[in-house]
C-alpha cells in the first residue's frame, strides 16, 4: 500500500465526523446545530488540503478519502438538512430537489478528481460543493435568527427550493469560481495581514449567523458576475491597476530605504 499520511487524514476524519453529526442532528430536528456542523466540517476540509500541501504529504489515498468525506459532509448532510427543514412539505418536488443537490455534488467531485491535473488550480470549474453546502447551512442559520425559528412555510419553502435547484445546477456548470489556493501572504506586510485577520475574526464572532450567510451569498454571486464578459474585463482592469499601485508603492519604499542608507553612510564617513 502506498504511503498514508496521518495528519491531513485526521483532519479529513474530523470533516466526515461533523458531517455525520450534522445528519444525526437533522434527524433529531436540531436544524441550527446541524447547519453549524456543516460549517465546522468545511473548516476541517480547508485545513486538511492546506496541511497536506504544506507538509508535502499528499497521497492518492488522501485524495480519495477527502472526496468521500466531502460527499457525506457537503452532499448527504445538507441534502438531509434542507429536506427535513424546508422541502418535506412539498412532497416529490422537495425530495427530488434534495436528491438533485446530492447527485450534482457527487458529479462535481468526480469531475474535479478527473480534471485535477489538467485544470488550473486558480479557478474551480463549477461551484465547489463545500460552498454550495455552506450556502444552504448559512441560510438555515440566517432564517432561524432573522426571520422565524419555525421551519419555513409557503412561499418561503418555494424560495428555498429554488435556491437548492440553483446551487445544484451551479455545481455542474462551467462557471469559473476563484480558488483560495492562489491566495498567499508572501510579499505582504505581516502586520497588515494580522490586522485584517483580527478584524475578520471579530466580525465573525460578533454576528456569525449573518456573516456566514453574506460570505456565501457574495461568493456565489461574484462567480456569476464574473461569468459576464463586461464585468470580468472591468474587474481585471481594476486588479491590474491595484497591482501597479502596489508595485509603485514598494518601489517608493525601496527608494526611501536606499536614501536612508546613504544618509547613514555619509554620517559614518563624517564621524570617521
Amino acid at each position: 500500500m502506498k504511503k498514508i499520511y496521518l495528519l491531513p487524514n485526521l483532519f479529513t476524519l474530523g470533516n466526515i465526523f461533523f458531517g455525520f453529526y450534522s445528519i444525526v442532528s437533522s434527524i433529531s430536528g436540531l436544524f441550527v446545530r446541524a447547519a453549524y456542523m456543516i460549517i465546522i466540517a468545511g473548516f476541517f476540509d480547508v485545513f486538511d488540503g492546506k496541511i497536506a500541501r504544506a507538509t508535502n504529504s499528499t497521497s492518492k489515498f488522501g485524495v480519495e478519502f477527502d472526496s468521500l468525506a466531502d460527499l457525506v459532509s457537503f452532499g448527504v448532510a445538507p441534502g438531509v438538512l434542507v429536506y427535513l427543514w424546508a422541502l418535506k412539505p412539498l412532497g416529490r418536488i422537495g425530495w427530488l430537489g434534495a436528491f438533485l443537490f446530492l447527485v450534482c455534488g457527487a458529479l462535481r467531485l468526480a469531475r474535479f478528481n478527473v480534471q485535477v491535473d489538467t485544470v488550473s488550480s486558480a479557478r474551480f470549474v463549477g461551484l465547489p460543493i463545500p460552498c454550495g453546502a455552506g450556502m444552504l447551512a448559512s441560510t438555515v442559520i440566517f432564517y432561524y435568527h432573522y426571520i422565524t425559528p419555525e421551519p419555513p412555510q409557503e412561499p418561503h419553502s418555494f424560495l428555498i427550493t429554488l435556491l437548492v435547484y440553483v446551487l445544484a445546477i451551479l455545481m455542474v456548470s462551467n462557471i469559473k469560481y476563484r480558488s483560495s489556493k492562489n491566495i498567499t501572504t508572501r510579499g505582504k506586510s505581516p502586520f497588515k495581514v494580522m490586522v485584517v485577520a483580527a478584524i475578520i475574526l471579530i466580525v465573525v464572532a460578533l454576528k456569525p449567523e449573518i456573516t456566514f450567510f453574506l460570505i456565501g451569498l457574495a461568493y456565489v454571486t461574484f462567480g456569476l458576475l464574473e461569468a459576464i464578459p463586461g464585468f470580468s474585463k472591468s474587474f481585471a482592469s481594476l486588479r491590474k491597476k491595484k497591482a501597479q499601485e502596489d508595485e509603485d508603492e514598494d518601489e517608493d519604499e525601496d527608494e526611501d530605504e536606499d536614501m536612508n542608507t546613504d544618509i547613514d553612510d555619509d554620517a559614518d564617513d563624517e564621524m570617521d
